[in-house]
């Protein structure tokens, strides 16, 4: 398969954060968002291809606004490049707030780039599969 890239980004994940997601400071652990960001970003996987893909890298993440309890997150996927056994993804986070006055406001969270790789029964990297 020869490699391309993809412009359409894509809801993968909607998630509203709940109690059992905070820290001590009454926001999110990062670690939950970055667990979305692989689900997220694994989904995108799958939808372009079969294969079975495992997490070899999650390039720098910065987190620029806080998440907190309540806030709805959406995990934006986009396929940036499929090679013959590598799909990379992005993943943009961004938040709905809601205000007390019932006005809402979208935030930017974090981004990142995945890169998962394709493997076989024993683990071994294979080309991706073609759908």
């Amino acid at each position: 398969m020869a490699a391309k890239t993809m412009t359409e980004r894509f809801p993968a994940i909607r998630v509203t954060m709940l109690p059992k997601d905070t820290n001590a400071q009454g926001t999110i652990f990062g670690g939950v968002i970055l667990s979305y960001i692989d689900m997220a970003g694994g989904i995108e996987a799958q939808r372009q291809s079969p294969s079975k893909f495992v997490t070899k890298a999650m390039h720098e993440v910065i987190f620029v606004a806080p998440v907190h309890l309540g806030d709805l997150v959406t995990f934006y996927t986009r396929t940036i490049r499929i090679g013959r056994t590598s799909i990379t993804v992005a993943v943009e986070v961004e938040v709905e707030r809601l205000g007390q006055s019932g006005t809402k406001e979208t935030v930017r969270v974090t981004q990142a780039e995945v890169i998962y790789v394709a493997v076989d029964e024993n683990g071994r990297p294979t080309p991706i599969k073609t759908p």
